[in-house]
């Protein structure tokens, strides 16, 4: 009677193996939703991103505002009548003003 008991509990044992530790077991199973929850916050980032971007390129592509943007930020560029002022923090003057003396 034993021996069938320890057989019985054996095979029970090997039955409950692919369910846990197994190819598709359960603790393959968290892991990948692990995954599938990264990968989806990742997902959603780069999605805002590429709004982000077609927004842009939608701008650039139908109005000016964003190129004179682009131009007055990026590169320093003025409209022709329009005049250009840099004011130098106060603790920059005078080092300036003491290397021309």
């Amino acid at each position: 009677m034993r021996i069938v008991i320890y057989s019985m509990l054996v095979l029970l044992i090997a039955i409950q193996y692919p369910l846990w530790l197994g190819k598709g077991g359960w603790l393959k199973v968290y892991e990948m939703e692990k995954q599938v929850e990264l990968q989806e916050a990742k997902n959603s980032l780069l999605a805002l991103r590429n709004a982000k971007l077609a927004g842009d390129v939608k701008d650039l592509k139908d109005g000016t505002r964003a190129i004179e943007e682009r131009a007055r930020v990026e590169h320093g560029l003025i409209k022709e009548g329009e005049f250009f002022v840099q004011i130098l923090p106060a603790d920059k003057a005078p080092a300036a003003q003491a290397t021309k003396q």
